[in-house]
């Protein structure tokens, strides 16, 4: 029997409903996980996406584009393939995807979390014949605290700065973990700022409920900044923009963090080990929870995951055609 998903060039194909999950390239239709720029490219015809993710695509890829939400667990017949968006849990609007084709399901999970997370959906266990995982933090050192373990270690970090006179200056990822980030700080230790790259998708977030401290935008000129809070992407962290935060604090909130090294390389104050991925213990409870027969890893250094599912009885390799490392953390 065939299987729904093939791979090729532009990666996973459904031949039955003549579709691409998390295409490269340019294809006529484009199903997507979410709207972090590894998995939603611009340059398609017409896309599919949870009705979440929606407006988060439109803000990174064009109010004109040719796109359609769909419920999460609504089935949408495509062709001879039955879809069906499932919430990931990684950021607002992610999803798995599950593709079911004469009876055999495929689900391909994008970027998930099985952690709790204020900031979005909760992360959906799909039973499938075969499941595609990703393995950005596929290594057992990657073991993640309680979110609100990190929120308060940050809003400390964050007062013991301000106490000294100075501000405190966060790298978070724009869209997922800046809002996350936001959600768990304490507004009465100071003002809080972010990037602008990071408010457009603030009143996304709170349409669907997320709330947020007062959140304002760094006004261009030095200013007092002693006590404030600012968040940004890593993209700015060597930036011009960031030389007006004189003698500010600097951290990254990121799952990389848990490497000491990593914090080193970026000449950071701190690092808080707070990511939007699955650690090795999530990876493991979900991969085992979905019964499936077939595991194929994508989304970091799958290898050594493989060997430990192979040892264990799970069928697992890498999928070849679609095998990318992630920059979100």
């Amino acid at each position: 029997m065939e299987e729904p998903l093939i791979t090729r060039s532009e990666g996973l194909y459904c031949p039955a409903g003549d579709f691409y999950i998390d295409p490269r390239g340019q294809v006529e239709r484009a199903l997507v996980t979410h709207a972090h720029s590894d998995h939603a490219r611009s340059g398609h015809a017409h896309y599919l996406v949870s009705q979440t993710c929606l407006p988060l695509l439109k803000l990174r890829l064009g109010q004109n584009i040719q796109v359609e939400g769909l419920s999460y667990g609504e089935v949408r017949k495509i062709g001879g393939a039955r879809v069906s968006f499932h919430p990931a849990g990684h950021i607002l609007g992610s999803a798995q995807i599950r593709v079911e084709v004469g009876g055999r399901v495929w689900v391909v999970s994008g970027d998930y979390k099985p952690q709790p997370d204020q900031s979005c959906e909760a992360f959906e266990l799909v039973k499938c014949d075969v499941f595609v995982s990703e393995c950005t933090f596929g290594l057992p050192v990657y073991q993640w605290k309680e979110e609100m373990d990190i929120h308060m270690e940050i809003n400390k970090w964050w007062s013991e700065n301000a106490e000294a006179g100075r501000p405190s200056l966060l790298f978070a990822y724009s869209l997922g973990k800046a809002q996350r980030v936001l959600r768990g700080l304490d507004p009465s230790i100071g003002p809080i700022f972010a990037h602008g790259a990071v408010h457009p998708f603030l009143p996304v977030y709170e349409t669907c409920g997320v709330t947020f401290p007062r959140v304002q935008k760094p006004k261009d000129g030095s200013g007092d900044w002693a006590g404030a809070m600012i968040v940004a992407p890593p993209a700015v962290e060597d930036a011009g923009w960031t030389r007006r935060f004189k003698d500010a604090k600097r951290g990254f909130a990121s799952g990389w963090m848990a490497v000491r090294g990593a914090r080193r390389r970026r000449n950071l104050d701190r690092g808080f080990v707070l990511s939007d991925h699955a650690d090795w213990a999530g990876l493991l409870d979900v991969i085992k929870g979905t019964g499936a027969e077939s595991i194929k890893l994508t989304h970091g250094d799958g290898d050594p995951l493989a060997r430990y599912l192979k040892e264990h009885g799970i069928n697992a390799s890498i999928l070849e055609g679609v095998h990318v490392r992630t920059e979100e953390g």
